[in-house]
């Protein structure tokens, strides 16, 4: 038997009444923590109790027995439980939440409980456990055959989309919704994702797509689901089914603030798969960390519903140009007016999140002070529609005008709240005085007893003539008038004895009775009315969930405008330029975040189109290739996000996707090599990239062997440019590829160019035209701090290796060299000769390289030298 779980096999009568209850529940939750009141803590029981114990930090301990064994448990304090929730979701638990709902006094046997509150990693709403910064989505994949459907809701925003994809962009979508939680059906292998969402199970039959759009018509309260253009998407119907059970069975609530339903396409959106999110980082470095990346520099947001929004804008980039066109003529006008952004800025930062508190108003969930911020964020609201409601751009326009919220609901909330409420309902002084009389009369009861009974014992003094006569108090007989046995006989009719002592007696009148009955519970029914009013205020608040989540879109779009605008004006942003002739052009193009943590930034320039859409660039290492290409990603990016671009001039032509295929590492947990993870993330590209893609290629091939990875580099430099006929940028240091421009028509190259300094290299970061000449590969070992002894050997033996060597025409096809000469005898015999002298054991990649140069010139030639592999 496992200590940690019920004796296997005893009966629920064995056990104790109370742990039969605590059975009951933990049935009903059998893959959740449960909490279980038991006064001033939440306990968990048995293998709960073992699992939370270090997860928390907690002891484990034992105390009592049922069905004849020790039972494990562990606790929290109830007024601490929230931290102690947000370590577990942090760890991917879900908690049931199990409160006493009986009356103590009139219960029998245990008191009476049941879960009022189920918290998950994707349904969580309650500001302690949220990032404020970050939108915490539940997401539900429903797959069949070759496609599947998707539906995901931020539960605290109340937004709740579906979309309908091939099963093999499943990955990507999941990695830019980076979700908290994913539920699938149960014997389905949950789905590929980077992130550490938890995966949840659950029945098969809860995706069935007819009962799925029987539950979301009869959410939303249609017909059908045609006029939210969810017919053509099946799939994600039935996901989208399947989450609304599980949420509302969570929240315990129909989730009204859920409205609307949004069906997304894969079209919608500049395509940005996962590699690409995290070459160009996005929302997260390479190494997985928050800063630097393009969002870190950007939120310069004084709200984090504001933060967020930036993130939604950044995660998906428009392809439709009206929306991102929309932004740029609001940031155009804003970057004009300073003043305008300093007066929002300051206005926006004393706000508080109105998004998420009308989904907690809507749950029923919101605290004291949600609603005192909300009040104080309403007397604000009109002042900062004023600032743009005389603007030229209609997006500036469109947010004043989502800004009008009825005054009612400032007046409510101003009469309603005190002016600094209790942070809990249960500490009481939340409703303001004067809001409700029978509040106010049990508050003024028991603010106001002593007073009361000093003026009672003054009267009765004056009325009975007994000059020591006092009103008292004790626990045992409650209020009693105290009179001594010398004044007896003053005692009037309507004084009752409670109580005979040896000098005195003890008397309650109908007045002090009456006094008594109320004082006695008056703080207990002033907190049970104060708590009563409050829940009436937030159902009364239901009508005004759609204003308010419109009011909070506007908030955090005029955030991330207002702070855009200044920002980019400090760092020399432009408007970029949308053409309908397909290219990119930058003029004076920088790396927004590099630029930030250099001393000295080179801008570049940068031509695609149609006739030069392939961009072999070759350089040193460090050279600033990568950030060349990084850089003409992010300002496109930036472009179609409706942002401002860190050049000069940025004219974009129309693109639908940005695929890129920069570094790379071994996946262990997937048991892909270095090099297949690289083949992998080409054919991606290859198999996806249209004339209307902007690629990044870096120094594809570097995983195999020489011949290999530049007959592979090639090949995909070839496809690229006559078959997929992308924007093409190709980093390389295959100095062969540098011959493609002469027979490939819509190719060029370009190069980064170092120069030697003393004993040193400087790097000069700057594009031109044409291929480079040197690599300066053991300078750059050299600055990365290699032994000055292995850098003199490694020369050495590269003197050795060019004496050797001879300009190569490269013919474009690597297997088929040109045809050798009738009249040029062949060399036979020193062939052999060779390749006996030969041990391939021995050979590094650049020998063989070499050496089977060598050999075909041998074989083509009868005095040859041999070649070696030359790199850029």
């Amino acid at each position: 038997m496992n200590a940690r779980t019920p004796p296997a096999g005893a009966p629920l009568s064995a056990h104790t009444p109370m742990m039969q209850q605590f059975l009951r529940v933990k049935a009903e939750h059998p893959d959740k923590l449960v909490f279980y009141r038991m006064g001033d803590f939440y306990e968990l029981f048995y293998d709960d109790a073992a699992r939370a114990a270090p997860l928390l930090d907690i002891t484990l301990t034992s105390r009592g027995h049922s069905a004849g064994a020790p039972i494990p448990m562990a606790g929290v304090p109830y007024h601490a439980v929230e931290q102690y929730l947000a370590k577990l979701i942090r760890n991917g638990e879900s908690v049931a939440i199990c409160e006493q709902i009986g009356d103590p006094a009139t219960s029998k046997g245990p008191m009476e409980r049941k879960v009022t509150r189920i918290v998950t990693p994707g349904t969580v709403t309650d500001a302690g456990l949220l990032d404020a910064k970050r939108d915490c989505i539940l997401v539900s994949v429903h797959a069949a055959g070759a496609r599947a459907g998707v539906a995901s809701l931020n539960l605290a925003g109340g937004q709740l989309r579906i979309c309908d994809l091939p099963l093999a962009e499943l990955g990507s979508l999941l990695e830019r919704l980076d979700p908290s939680e994913i539920l699938h059906a149960e014997g389905q292998v949950p789905p590929p994702h980077r992130s550490d969402a938890a995966a949840s199970p659950l029945q098969p039959w809860q995706f069935d797509v007819d009962a799925a759009k029987r539950r979301l018509c009869a959410h939303f309260g249609t017909h059908d689901l045609a006029g939210f253009g969810a017919d053509d998407a099946p799939l994600g119907v039935a996901a989208a089914g399947a989450l609304l059970q599980y949420a509302q069975a969570t929240q315990q609530a129909s989730l009204a603030h859920v409205a609307t339903l949004v069906v997304e396409h894969i079209g919608d959106h500049l395509a940005l798969d996962s590699a690409t999110r995290r070459n160009l980082e996005v929302t997260e470095t390479l190494r997985g960390e928050r800063s630097p990346t393009l969002l870190s520099l950007l939120d310069d947001c004084g709200t984090p519903a504001g933060s967020r929004m930036l993130r939604y804008w950044l995660t998906y980039p428009l392809r439709a140009r009206d929306n991102a066109l929309a932004r740029h003529a609001a940031l155009a006008e804003l970057a004009a007016a300073p003043q305008v952004c300093r007066r929002l800025a300051e206005a926006l930062r004393h706000t508080v999140d109105v998004e998420r508190i009308a989904s907690r108003i809507a749950l029923g969930t919101a605290r004291p002070r949600d609603l005192s911020g909300l009040r104080d964020t309403l007397a604000r609201i009109q002042a900062i529609a004023g600032t743009v409601a005389g603007a030229e751009a209609d997006l500036l326009r469109d947010c004043a005008a989502a800004l009008d919220i009825e005054p009612r609901w400032l007046d409510l909330l101003t009469r309603a709240i005190r002016a600094e409420p209790a942070a809990a309902i249960r500490d009481g002084n939340v409703i303001a005085d004067g809001y409700d009389a029978e509040l106010d009369e049990l508050r003024t009861i028991h603010d106001n007893g002593g007073a009361f009974l000093v003026t009672l014992e003054a009267r009765e003094r004056t009325r009975t003539g007994i000059p020591n006569l006092k009103v008292e108090y004790n626990r045992v007989h409650g209020f009693y008038i105290e009179v001594g046995n010398a004044h007896v006989e003053k005692i009037p009719v309507d004084f009752r004895r409670r109580q005979t002592l040896k000098n005195a007696e003890r008397y309650i009148t109908p007045e002090l009775k009456a006094f008594e009955d109320k004082a006695l519970s008056a703080q207990e029914r002033a907190l049970s009315r104060d708590r009563k009013l409050f829940d009436d205020l937030l159902s009364s608040f239901a009508p005004a969930i759609p204003e308010l989540q419109r009011a909070a879109k506007a908030m955090a779009n005029l955030d991330v405008l207002a702070s855009h605008a200044v920002m980019a004006g400090a760092r020399r942003w432009t408007q970029p330029t949308f053409t309908g002739a397909p290219g990119l052009r930058i003029r004076e193009g920088r790396h927004p975040v590099v630029e930030t943590q250099v001393e000295h930034f080179i801008p570049n320039d940068l031509d695609l189109a149609p006739e030069r859409r392939l961009l072999i660039v070759t350089g040193p290492n460090m050279g600033g290739k990568s950030t060349y290409m990084r850089q003409a990603a992010v300002i496109a990016l930036l472009a179609h996000c409706g942002l401002f671009v860190p050049a000069a001039e940025a004219c974009i032509g129309p693109l639908d996707a940005i695929y890129t295929r920069i570094g790379a590492a071994d996946d262990l947990a997937g048991g892909r090599s270095t090099f297949m993870v690289e083949m992998t993330e080409a054919a991606y590209i290859l198999n996806r990239a249209t004339p209307q893609s902007l690629v990044l290629i870096d120094e594809i091939g570097r995983g195999t062997s020489t011949f290999d990875g530049l007959a592979l580099a090639w090949a995909i430099a070839r496809e690229l440019a006559s078959h997929n006929r992308s924007l093409t940028l190709f980093a390389t240091h295959y100095f062969e590829l540098t011959a493609l421009p002469s027979e490939l028509e819509g190719c060029a190259n370009a190069h980064f160019d170092a120069v030697q300094h003393k004993d040193g290299i400087v790097f000069l970061h700057a594009v031109e035209d044409g291929p480079a000449n040197q690599s300066y590969g053991l300078d750059v070992a050299k600055l990365a701090g290699v032994p000055a002894e292995a850098i003199r050997k490694a020369r050495a033996y590269l003197a050795r290796l060019d004496q050797f060597s001879i300009r190569r025409d490269f013919q474009g096809d690597l297997f088929v060299g040109s045809p050798p000469r009738e009249d040029a005898p062949r060399a036979d015999s020193a062939v052999p000769d060779r390749l006996a002298a030969l041990d391939p054991d021995a050979l590094s990649p650049r020998d063989a390289h070499a050496a089977l140069y060598e050999l075909k010139r041998l074989a083509d030639t009868p005095a040859s030298t041999g070649m070696t592999g030359r790199k850029a």
